[in-house]
């Protein structure tokens, strides 16, 4: 049995079992037109099976992929579990969390934001002030440091909203690993800035034409890369989701973030807080939030996905709120897909969020109940940006301002002696053109 079974994906299982097991829909549901994967031992199914199996959590997860792909899964899932065990690996990856990183990360008390909105007090967990503007850089300097030492020479990663790419340009630099990021064409041509940021950091930009060109064409165009090139190239995959080991390895390097907010919490209120409250795209930021809380049933945790301008196909990002489970991007999980299983056009005015899919850890939690998900629309995630600037001299990412609308709805439920804590899973310099097109649009609308 692999560590990463024994250690991280059984003990997940059986905590959520703990904390009460819904009946899952999967039954039901399953891929459109065909057997249900978690019911198959479809040959290019990687590790199929039940809750023991590794990479599953409950039906969801496992990997679903080119026989290709098999053996270099195996190989990053067995180099991930030897370095988990060894402590030179880890003492490595938490010098770099705090002196390159700039860890812990604050928590703050948003006391002129909490006392205009009225009800529950808001803190944020302030990932925004990590080295590269985001929460990625946890996930990224701890693939690229296992990378160098499987004796990878090239990496490769997905980006959207461009903060896992310039995360992923930033480690490679810093281990001297040739870098490669792929980037839809429309998520080029709205995160600009970022794109640039990458070039400069030695990366080489390859814009993605497929498809809806944004951040799914992205994957699907890395994978392909993968593929062609498994001997040099490690896939620094940039959330929770994919086939297995990248939806275990990316929520346990990004656990910080809980780690350290159940640890600020404590010290500074005395007890846990009452809900937390994090966006959610693939998912891997809230799951790094969430996960460390997962046994303190008193704490709510709530996803926030992308509504974007409605309920209607192609017009939202909302996956668990609006989709079924299939198969994409070689995992199990909740996605967007049409009457005939083809995968949904998505939108979303965050690039980050703007992903027919989502992590399968999410789709447990939201299987199990032990986690919330909802969603919010670009109007109202606009506006939260503007409240926060206004009201904190905060600039948020739009994919964090959507986390943080929710938590303005919520705290006018909740009593002053009430406590919500959002993740700022990133700083809003990126998206400054995107909201100046976008407040143009709405004054002329107005």
């Amino acid at each position: 049995m692999s560590v990463i079974e024994s250690v991280s994906i059984t003990e997940s299982v059986s905590v959520l079992e703990r904390v009460g097991k819904k009946e899952s829909s999967i039954e039901k549901n399953g891929l459109r037109g065909q057997e249900d994967p978690v019911k198959s031992e479809s040959r290019h199914a990687l590790m199929v099976g039940g809750d023991e199996r590794p990479g599953r959590f409950g039906p969801f997860g496992g990997a679903y992929v080119a026989e290709t792909l098999v053996p270099v899964l195996r190989e990053v899932e067995k180099a991930y579990a030897e370095a988990e065990k060894d402590p030179a690996f880890t003492e490595e990856f938490v010098h770099l969390l705090r002196e390159y990183v700039g860890r812990p990360s604050l928590f703050y008390a948003a006391e002129r934001l909490s006392a205009q909105l009225g009800g529950a007090r808001i803190y944020l967990k302030r990932e925004d002030l990590n080295h590269t503007g985001a929460h990625k850089i946890n996930n990224t300097l701890g693939q690229v440091l296992l990378a160098k030492r499987m004796g990878k020479r090239r990496v490769i990663a997905e980006t959207g909203a461009g903060q896992h790419g310039v995360a992923t340009a930033t480690a490679c630099a810093l281990f001297g690993l040739s870098c490669i990021v792929y980037m839809g064409e429309e998520d080029v041509r709205r995160q600009h800035l970022n794109v640039l940021r990458m070039r400069l950091l030695g990366a080489e930009v390859r814009s993605v034409t497929q498809g809806s060109k944004t951040l799914k064409d992205a994957i699907n165009e890395a994978l392909r890369d993968w593929v062609s090139h498994v001997e040099d190239t490690f896939y620094c995959f940039g959330t929770a989701a994919g086939p297995h080991p990248f939806p275990t390895m990316v929520r346990n390097f990004q656990a910080v973030i809980g780690r350290e907010t159940k640890e600020q919490a404590l010290k500074a209120l005395g007890r846990l807080p009452d809900a937390l409250v994090a966006c959610v795209g693939g998912g891997s930021n809230a799951i790094g939030f969430f996960h460390p809380f997962i046994e303190d049933t008193s704490v709510r945790l709530i996803g926030v996905e992308a509504g974007g301008k409605g309920d209607e196909p192609k017009y939202h990002a909302a996956t668990l709120g609006l989709g079924e489970p299939g198969v994409l991007h070689g995992a199990y999980s909740y996605l967007l897909q049409d009457d005939d299983g083809q995968i949904q056009p998505t939108h979303s005015v965050s690039a980050g969020l703007d992903y027919p899919g989502v992590g399968p850890e999410h789709s447990y939690l939201k299987e199990s109940g032990r986690a919330e998900y909802v969603r919010v629309g670009d109007d109202e995630a606009v506006r939260a940006c503007e409240i926060l600037c206004r009201s904190e001299g905060i600039l948020p990412a739009l994919e964090s301002a959507h986390a943080l609308a929710y938590a303005f709805r919520l705290a006018a439920q909740l009593s002053g002696e009430e406590v919500i804590v959002v993740n700022l899973s990133g700083r809003g310099d990126k998206d400054v053109e995107t909201l100046s097109a976008y407040l143009a649009r709405r004054d002329c609308d107005e």
